[in-house]
């Protein structure tokens, strides 16, 4: 028997009175889609996609011998399987719950649903980002409980970061994905990227030379930014990766996400990127037969994946 939101759960407003306007839901920054690759797979075809790449030449740096054919290079290419799963949850009403509420929950239950699927795709894209294989610890530390309070983000820590990104021939980023218009792109000034959680933010607005976007003059800030530091815009998510009580003296670590262009991929099928799906009253048949119960949900199919893992940094430190 699924879970039931009855007049237990939200109970009457009788006898009392209460403001119709309801509070505002706390809902963090979704950012950790905005600078991936989105390659779709089509309906019909497999649940598994390849991202593929062909491999740079090396240097021919051989002078050739006058009247000798040389031998020539091969072409080779790298694939990144990914396998797209499916994800999803929903609510059940009771028909006399829909029929006493004073709320307009229905209305409401969208906005939830929507916010709980965003929600979900920004984690689960996290938590592909957090496991790559190129970080930095602050101070140099060996392993990430090592790192102690002391150990906070600072200028040098960025610039070396900056400086692996380059060697490793990471682009920086151009443009950033809008899930609101379909996953189209649009334009951004060249930079790096860097996911930062507001406890961080406290330590950065303390670095010599640390720009906050107030400061900025006629340039435009990206939705979340609050400043820059070297080659690096910083965009600030309560979603940013912790790891919890993981350092010194079971402190909480912070994952500073620094990217590069097309460091990081994610797909979906196409048509059922996600899908609302509504239930009503008198729609389960044999299992419903008093017509008593209501649902409303959503279905999403989603993968993430590191594509280039040189082009990706996390930056591990303690904050204030």
């Amino acid at each position: 028997m699924p879970l039931l939101t009855t007049e237990v759960q939200i109970p009457h407003g009788v006898n009392q009175y209460y403001d119709r306007v309801l509070l505002r839901k706390a809902i963090p920054l979704f950012v950790h889609t905005k600078w991936a690759q989105v390659k779709d797979i089509p309906e019909g075809n497999t649940s598994t996609i390849n991202f593929r790449r062909y491999n740079l030449l090396a240097a021919a740096t051989t002078p050739l011998t006058e009247g000798v054919t040389p031998i020539g290079s091969q072409l080779s290419r790298s694939d990144v399987p990914a396998d797209v799963s499916q994800y999803g949850d929903y609510i059940t009403f009771t028909d006399k719950f829909l029929m006493t509420t004073l709320d307009p929950v229905l209305t409401e239950n969208a906005e939830i649903l929507g916010v709980q699927y965003a929600d979900t795709i920004d984690q689960l894209s996290r938590d592909v980002m957090a496991l790559g294989t190129t970080s930095q610890l602050a101070t140099g530390v060996a392993l990430r409980v090592n790192i102690t309070a002391a150990m906070k983000i600072s200028k040098i820590e960025v610039q070396k970061a900056v400086k692996t990104l380059k060697v490793n021939l990471a682009k920086r980023i151009t443009s950033q994905v809008d899930p609101s218009t379909g996953f189209n792109t649009s334009p951004v000034p060249a930079c790096y990227i860097g996911i930062i959680h507001p406890n961080t933010t406290y330590d950065l607005k303390n670095i010599p030379g640390f720009v906050r976007v107030e400061e900025y003059g006629q340039k435009k800030a990206l939705e979340g930014e609050v400043g820059a530091l070297d080659e690096v815009r910083f965009i600030e998510t309560t979603n940013a990766k912790v790891f919890t009580g993981l350092g010194a003296g079971n402190i909480d670590v912070y994952g500073t996400l620094i990217l590069g262009a097309d460091a990081y991929g994610i797909s979906r099928i196409s048509g059922h990127a996600v899908e609302n799906i509504i239930k009503p009253l008198g729609s389960g048949g044999t299992s419903d037969p008093l017509n008593q119960r209501q649902t409303h949900g959503w279905k999403a199919t989603f993968v993430a994946v590191i594509l280039n893992q040189a082009w990706m940094l996390r930056l591990e430190h303690a904050v204030t």
